[in-house]
């Protein structure tokens, strides 16, 4: 027999119905034990494999969740995606797993296959939050967990960290090591995140009594070549008007700084000291060694996938909640 078998196949082997294979390798009470062992012994040998879309038409379920990210170049995804991909393997899902490279157009597609797919729910960290297409899929019904970003629609939760906090954090150990001229560096203006940690870092700086200098404001992309291009434009100020610290918005951000600083024969804290956010893999490095406000990423994953869970089975959490989690401060050699 050519080809991978058929359901029709077995049925047709065993010289049984169609109806009795399907009951006998669902474990149906109405087939005998013999019967069922007969069955599943040919599946077996025959190298038989149930469709799990074709099984999910009828248990109303596919084990399956998708999984939509901005930018698999950023190691804070996948981070968070393997804490998803490890919870879900325990629990018997498997994980889809989109990469959107902040592309709204490219973010819509995927949502098409993955409802195309039949999957169970969906967690997204979305590429940006002023997009129609979002709430049209949430309002399809499918259940869905916010990463990073939050939402307020009732078929969703989302799962955040403290950003105002951890920028706060951040801005007030820089003032504590006596900087005076902090500037920030943040990526889309257009995303929350960034707006959040805008308003720790002025929050922090007007605590302090500190005057909250626009040309110490600097807005691009989350990407390290942004970091890098605006630390030299911002070298390039007088010494009275350079910044003697900056606060990065993510770790991509502030390795671009460090680049710039370091190509400028400049030294890393005494001449500029840097601050990240998010806490990579790539910042403990001993030629990195970065102060950077740490996320528990992988630890948001496993969340995300069990807080996905409950939502499928209709219970467990309110309309529209959000879980905020707690940063730290994470201080090492740059600051």
């Amino acid at each position: 027999m050519a080809g991978i078998p058929t359901i029709k196949d077995v049925a047709r082997k065993a010289g049984v119905s169609y109806a009795t294979v399907s009951r006998a390798l669902n474990d149906h009470p109405e087939i005998s034990e013999e019967t069922k062992k007969r069955i599943v012994k040919i599946a077996l040998e025959m190298g038989y494999r149930p469709n799990a879309i074709a099984q999910g038409l009828v248990k109303k379920e596919t084990k399956t969740i998708g999984l939509i990210i901005p930018d698999i170049t950023n190691p804070f995804f996948p981070e968070v995606a393997h804490g998803i991909e490890d919870a879900a393997v325990e629990a018997g899902y498997t994980v889809f797993l989109c990469n959107t490279n902040w592309n709204p157009e490219r973010e819509e597609r995927y949502f098409d296959d993955l409802i195309r797919k039949q999957v169970d729910g969906l967690i997204i960290g979305p590429c940006s939050e002023q997009i129609s297409h979002l709430e049209k899929v949430i309002d399809s019904g499918i259940k869905t967990v916010f990463i990073s970003r939050a939402s307020n629609h009732p078929n969703t939760v989302s799962i955040l960290i403290n950003n105002l906090l951890g920028a706060q954090q951040a801005v007030e150990y820089l003032i504590q090591q006596g900087h005076k001229r902090i500037a920030f560096i943040g990526g889309r203006e257009d995303i929350s995140t960034t707006q959040e940690r805008l308003q720790g870092y002025t929050q922090a700086l007007n605590k302090n009594d500190l005057p909250v200098d626009e040309s110490l404001i600097k807005i691009g992309s989350f990407k390290r070549d942004s970091g890098y291009f605006i630390t030299n434009e911002l070298l390039k100020l007088d010494d009275s008007s350079r910044p003697t610290a900056v606060f990065a918005a993510n770790d991509l951000l502030a390795l671009g700084v460090i680049q710039a600083v370091r190509e400028s024969r400049l030294s890393i804290p005494k001449d500029v000291a840097v601050v990240g956010f998010d806490d990579i893999e790539f910042a403990s490095l001993p030629e990195i060694q970065l102060t950077t406000v740490s996320q528990p990423k992988y630890d948001m994953g496993r969340l995300a996938f069990s807080t996905l869970i409950e939502l499928i089975k209709g219970g467990g959490y309110a309309s529209g909640r959000k879980i905020l989690l707690d940063p730290v401060l994470v201080v090492r050699q740059t600051g």
